[in-house]
């Protein structure tokens, strides 16, 4: 079966994207996006700047030949009215969350799995505006929304990058540039994690948007995962050495001792289900947990997923049981119903009615979910 094609890969396939770009190196799309209206202007970004519930930072670049500062939210609009005219930049989080029109470029990207999605960051500079030399730990596509930009990108970075002195911004203290794009409306910038890159606006009204994607640590997923098996593991199960012998030095933490340990541990590493299981509620935890209310539970109606939904699904390795996860929850179902998760997943759209003609123990389950989702706030009945 040929892979789709995705119109903002130009002459590439999905295949050629994934095995010769993607975490490895930096690749520029020039029209990826047609010229259009963009789907948020500088001032609605500027207020949501100024709502206490969004995330939104403003850098000012070397001031008095003093280094940058960094600035948060939010904003007042005398904030906006005391900037200079230039060298300056708002970045606001996750405005895929708050504006529909920008969630919908979520569709364009994919051909990676929705649940790397992270969310889309929104940026507007005047001349000389940027963030830095720096770099990200994640996979980001830059879209050239309006203005034009200069963007850099340099040396593969880790732990011991050197970085500046400063308290607030990870920048870097040596850059040394590798590639050079101009890019204009419409132009895209695909960067691997670890990239170093500096990107600088080179006109005023300059907006990019930035496509990012979740790469959890490795020390945060053996953390959560512990949290989550402390919580769902039988406080009678105990370390156990039923094989122990007598050893001349009763202080000494024996080889024997420590594989036993390691048998526990691989216990819980080896399990795919249960591995599984906690990995979907990780990967759907929503970023921000404000959501509208839904004023209606009526499943006699087409749903939506609402705008700020996470979901996943998983099938069991023997195809008995089928996982769906939505906003860091998890619901078990008949693998039976597999049809109906992924036309909700895929579709983040669901007509109800189709599957209210049956009373089988399956439909009745579905039912219980769809409704535990409205409760939730991760659909939201909406008009065919």
């Amino acid at each position: 079966m040929n892979n789709p094609q995705f119109h903002i890969l130009g002459d590439l396939s999905v295949e050629q994207f994934l095995r010769d770009y993607w975490q490895k190196k930096p690749l520029l799309l020039r029209d990826a996006f047609q010229a259009q209206d963009l789907p948020i202007t500088p001032d609605e970004l500027a207020g949501l700047a100024c709502e206490e519930e969004i995330e939104s930072r403003i850098i000012l670049q070397h001031i008095d030949d003093q280094e940058s500062v960094l600035r948060r939210g939010p904003f007042s609009e005398q904030d906006f009215t005391q900037l200079p005219g230039s060298h300056w930049t708002l970045l606001v989080q996750a405005v895929d969350q708050w504006v529909p029109e920008v969630r919908e470029l979520l569709n364009e990207f994919r051909f990676i799995p929705d649940w790397r999605l992270d969310d889309i960051m929104i940026s507007y500079a005047t001349e000389g505006g940027g963030v830095g030399p720096h770099y990200d730990n994640y996979d980001v596509f830059l879209i050239q929304a309006a203005g034009q930009k200069q963007w850099q990108t340099g040396q593969r970075c880790d732990d011991n990058t050197p970085l500046q002195p400063h308290s607030d911004l990870k920048i870097l203290s040596t850059f040394v540039t590798e590639n050079d794009f101009h890019l204009n409306p419409g132009d895209m910038l695909y960067l691997p994690p670890s990239v170093a890159h500096w990107g600088t606006a080179s006109s005023n009204n300059c907006m990019t948007i930035s496509i990012g994607f979740r790469a959890p640590s490795h020390a945060e997923m053996i953390s959560d995962y512990g949290h989550w098996l402390s919580d769902n593991l039988s406080d009678f199960l105990r370390y156990s050495d039923t094989d122990l012998t007598f050893q001349v030095s009763p202080a000494e933490i024996t080889h024997e001792s420590i594989a036993r340990v390691q048998r526990i541990l691989r216990e819980y590493a080896d399990n795919p289900a249960l591995v599984a299981q906690w990995f979907g509620r990780l990967m759907t935890e929503p970023k921000y947990t404000e959501s509208a209310m839904n004023e209606t539970e009526d499943l006699n109606c087409y749903l939506m997923v609402a705008t700020d939904a996470r979901l996943a699904w998983h099938q069991s390795g023997d195809q008995q049981t089928l996982y769906l996860f939505a906003n860091g929850e998890d619901y078990r179902l008949p693998f039976s119903l597999k049809d109906r998760v992924k036309t909700l997943c895929d579709g983040r759209y669901y007509s109800a009615q189709q599957q209210r003609t049956s009373t089988t123990v399956e439909e009745r389950r579905w039912e219980e979910v769809l409704t535990e989702l409205l409760d939730n706030n991760v659909l939201i009945p909406t008009q065919e």
